[in-house]
């Protein structure tokens, strides 16, 4: 798959208001989301779902934000700090290749993967990082965009996702997109 991340000041446009019109964070969210999660978000921009989620956890619950880019983090650092979530939003740099999240191992209770998998170098490694990092319980909210992310790529992803220990949940009905919740296997180990 090929890999192409978003450029640091896009994120500008995808965390404008004009933004919640076609789609509403906490509409989207709020099915998926309680008090006291502790919630992984790779690729978040510069917070258009994070403030959101970090305000949908409350004081007891943790965001968990990584991005390759140090200027998305910075922006988000300072639109949480605005938002009064700063306390809330653990903002980290990824490693080449990885996530760097090795210290997360089952505690994660969600993971919010929004238009990102396709920019990533390996679907299927990100998929294990985050099943290693979620708890027994713990779910995906897996959503691409429709127009960018075409029918065969989709599949593709959803096959990386099973080859990296989760399966297929729940299928979701949001407007243009490709939208699943996936879960750990019962085992937790990758299929082959």
């Amino acid at each position: 798959m090929t890999q192409q991340v978003c450029p640091w000041w896009v994120g500008y446009l995808l965390a404008s208001p004009v933004r919640r019109l076609m789609q509403n964070p906490e509409e989207l969210l709020r099915p998926h989301v309680w008090s006291g999660m502790t919630v992984l978000e790779p690729g978040p921009g510069m917070g258009f779902f994070t403030i959101p989620l970090a305000q949908m956890i409350g004081e007891s619950g943790r965001v968990v934000a990584v991005d390759i880019q140090p200027q998305m983090l910075k922006s988000l650092r300072r639109r949480a700090a605005k938002a009064g979530v700063a306390p809330r939003l653990d903002a980290r740099l990824a490693h080449p290749g990885s996530l760097g999240i090795a210290d997360l191992e089952g505690t994660i209770d969600l993971v919010l993967a929004c238009a990102v998998v396709h920019e990533m170098p390996s679907p299927q490694s990100f998929f294990r990082e985050a099943a290693a990092a979620m708890k027994a319980d713990g779910r995906i909210l897996f959503i691409e965009p429709a127009g960018h992310v075409k029918n065969e790529l989709f599949a593709k992803e959803l096959d990386a996702a099973h080859r990296g220990g989760l399966f297929l949940k729940e299928q979701l009905s949001i407007p243009r997109t490709h939208s699943v919740v996936l879960a750990k296997q019962a085992n937790g180990a990758a299929a082959h």
